[in-house]
């Protein structure tokens, strides 16, 4: 990407408040899906739901989180010798005492090998936004912008906001993605500043939801609504994860985002894929899909099928 002169930038705060403080995993360039043009999306950290199908487990708890990648490690032994006792090479590479293993980070910094890798670090306003606007000259040729995912963003709602505010003020067009389970008021902190919201459903029946992400989604459709007569640009994320929310709910779904209205300006199907299964692994967490199958391209076909039918044009 082409980078813009290093920007002037000050916050209302200088981001030197505990409130001012964010954190995020990582900020990903040339980024072609969340939302117009070539952006750069910035994934924070933590979540308040348990997707089984997602794919930053990572990003669960807010703090830093080691990933260990088997396939990279030669077995050198320097974080063995750091981890008193709490990491030992196995046949098939490092075995990790996470329990008991406090000093994890500092043994991962002893591989020279990248087998580990930290995700999660904090990072002001004023911090991030200096980063992001080095490419301000590429999000003003292509129409692109900055897009703030997780995770949650909802759960860092002062840092979001007045990072988007620094954004904008700057002129660059502002995304928040979010999966709406939060408390009114923290959304609309950070929307304020946003130039387009991508919502997540990712089932409609509340039963059906909470078997997919451990939570009721009376208060995400609730807030979809609020979004939907709001004067903001609305975009519609939808999960199609067969066998878990298709069938009756993929139906239901749709009815509810032509309930929403002319306030949807996309909808997007997105299908189960398991490029997750690594970070599992990697966490050394059990995969919630292992087992099930990717979506196929005629479960596809049939969901679109059944949108069209209903008038609703979808972008996979």
């Amino acid at each position: 990407m082409p980078s813009s002169p290093e920007p002037n930038i000050t916050g209302t705060n200088q981001g030197t408040g505990p409130d001012h403080f964010g954190v995020i995993s990582k900020i990903q360039r040339y980024s072609t899906r969340d939302g117009p043009g070539i952006r750069t999306t910035v994934f924070c950290a933590g979540c308040n739901l348990r997707c089984i199908w997602c794919a930053n487990p990572e990003l669960f708890t807010g703090d830093t989180q080691i990933l260990y990648y088997r396939n990279r490690c030669v077995r050198c032994g320097a974080c063995t010798a750091r981890s008193r006792g709490t990491i030992i090479i196995g046949p098939e590479g490092c075995e990790i005492d996470r329990i008991h293993c406090n000093n994890l980070a500092e043994c991962a910094a002893a591989c020279n090998h990248e087998a580990y890798e930290s995700s999660g670090h904090s990072i002001t306003p004023v911090e991030l936004t200096r980063k992001l606007l080095r490419d301000k000259a590429f999000y003003d040729q292509s129409g692109g912008g900055i897009t703030f995912s997780g995770g949650e963003p909802a759960l860092q709602p002062e840092f979001i906001a007045e990072t988007a505010a620094l954004l904008r003020n700057a002129g660059v067009h502002t995304a928040l993605d979010t999966a709406g389970n939060a408390e009114w008021e923290s959304l609309e902190t950070m929307a304020e500043n946003m130039d387009l919201i991508l919502f997540d459903i990712k089932a409609f029946d509340d039963e059906i939801h909470k078997n997919c992400t451990g939570v009721s989604n009376s208060l995400i459709l609730e807030n979809a609504e609020r979004f939907a007569r709001w004067n903001k640009v609305l975009w519609i994320r939808l999960i199609f994860a067969p066998p878990f929310n298709d069938g009756t709910d993929w139906e239901k779904r749709l009815d509810f985002v032509n309930f929403l209205g002319k306030a949807v300006n996309r909808i997007d199907l997105l299908p189960l894929h398991k490029l997750g299964a690594g970070k599992y692994c990697a966490l050394d967490m059990p995969d919630p899909l292992e087992g099930v199958p990717e979506c196929s391209p005629e479960a596809v076909a049939e969901a679109l099928r059944i949108a069209e039918c209903k008038g609703l044009t979808l972008i996979i």
